[in-house]
């Protein structure tokens, strides 16, 4: 007689979602495009007081103590190895550079303008990483999404151009040093975020302290300062490093699209300065652009 087994293979239970997986990588993103452009409208208001580098001085700073407290990065540095080390020491210079390269621009140039400009690297790598003929089709509907969103004006100082070229390259080094500390998960890229923090305050230390004193004796001016730094780099990098950790290059940098629609939309909340029939096409070109993409395969 033959005897079969009647048991069945129980497939065992998928391990549970951390906290951070649970929230769709768009959702982080989404996040992190608001508070990018809403740390700098606010910073383009404490201009009258505190000088551009002395903002970015305040900014890194108030980011790298809050980053320090709250994760004691050097811990974690000092466990890895050469290779991460130089990653997060790497992806520091690039934060305090392209920090002050930032300020110093839209002091010169519209928001607007310097946001478009900062796309300019985000599509590069976008077009690196194109998997299919639909991916460019959205690729395109997007970046003619941003170019009506500033009419791709070409007025302002030369030095003003230069800073936010700058700041574009480097933007651009932040989003591939950012996906490779990002590799492994995102709360190792937090970790290694703080490190970096702290790093970019070393860089900016000498650049900008003397601007920034002027702060140190306003408690409304420190605390704008400190608002900065939390909205500029506390939360978006953060949310960054949760959406890198998910998401391909290619599709992070083509969703890097909706910076620019989302400075214009900062612009009209905090500085007043309302969008006409071209910059609402724009915006609506992006998000079609957006939902068109599909991810490929990472």
């Amino acid at each position: 007689m033959n005897h079969e087994s009647d048991s069945t293979t129980i497939e065992p239970p998928s391990p549970p979602l951390a906290a951070g997986e649970r929230v769709p990588p768009s959702l982080y993103f989404v996040a992190s495009a608001i508070f990018h452009y809403l740390g700098p409208a606010f910073a383009v208001l404490l201009f009258a007081q505190v000088a551009p580098l002395g903002v970015a001085w305040l900014r890194i700073a108030s980011a790298a103590l809050i980053f320090a407290l709250w994760r004691r990065p050097w811990r974690y540095f000092a466990q890895q190895d050469a290779a991460v080390r130089w990653n997060i020491v790497a992806l520091g210079a690039v934060l305090g550079g392209m920090n002050v390269c930032f300020y110093l621009a839209i002091d010169r140039l519209p928001l607007a303008t310097v946001g478009a400009i900062e796309f300019l690297g985000p599509i590069a790598l976008a077009w690196a990483g194109l998997h299919s003929r639909r991916n460019g089709v959205a690729l395109a509907v997007a970046a003619a999404g941003v170019a009506l969103l500033t009419h791709v004006r070409l007025a302002g100082t030369a030095i003003g151009f230069a800073f936010a070229f700058a700041n574009c390259v480097l933007f651009m080094l932040y989003i591939v040093l950012g996906h490779r500390i990002a590799r492994d998960g995102g709360g190792n890229g937090i970790d290694r975020l703080a490190a970096a923090m702290l790093v970019a305050l070393l860089v900016v230390m000498p650049l900008g302290w003397r601007e920034a004193a002027v702060a140190f004796t306003h408690p409304g001016l420190l605390a704008a300062g400190i608002g900065v730094g939390v909205s500029s780099s506390v939360i978006p990098y953060v949310c960054d490093q949760l959406a890198m950790a998910r998401l391909p290059r290619a599709t992070f940098a083509l969703m890097l699209a909706l910076l620019p629609a989302t400075a214009c939309a900062i612009g009209i909340v905090v500085l007043h300065q309302l969008p006409g029939p071209a910059e609402l096409t724009g915006i609506a070109l992006v998000i079609a652009g957006i939902n068109l993409h599909r991810v490929a395969p990472r």
